[in-house]
């Protein structure tokens, strides 16, 4: 007799997959409100080491978002700037 139970297991997989959907994007909007308000007076350059703790992400999560955002964001102008020792960001109002 083939029965199966289910444990819920699949459920609570989709749900922490769409949270994190939801992390991501709420994360990648606090960062796109603080550069904005940096910003706002002008270009700014900065490492992602030194805001991590501004913006409550890490180093890594603040590189990858910035990609995203210098690719989707229609009201920021970024631009990767220098490579020495940790990626420097230049960020300006477009």
């Amino acid at each position: 007799m083939g029965v199966s139970a289910t444990d819920g297991s699949e459920v609570s997989h989709m749900s922490s997959m769409l949270q994190s959907s939801t992390d991501e994007a709420t994360k990648e909007e606090r960062l796109k409100a603080y550069l904005k308000q940096k910003a706002s007076d002008g270009e700014m350059y900065f490492k992602s080491k030194f805001i991590a703790d501004e913006v409550g992400l890490s180093p890594k999560e603040i590189g990858a978002l910035m990609v995203q955002i210098r690719d989707s964001a229609a009201d920021l102008e970024v631009e990767k700037w220098s490579y020495t020792s940790a990626t420097t960001w230049r960020v300006e109002p477009a």
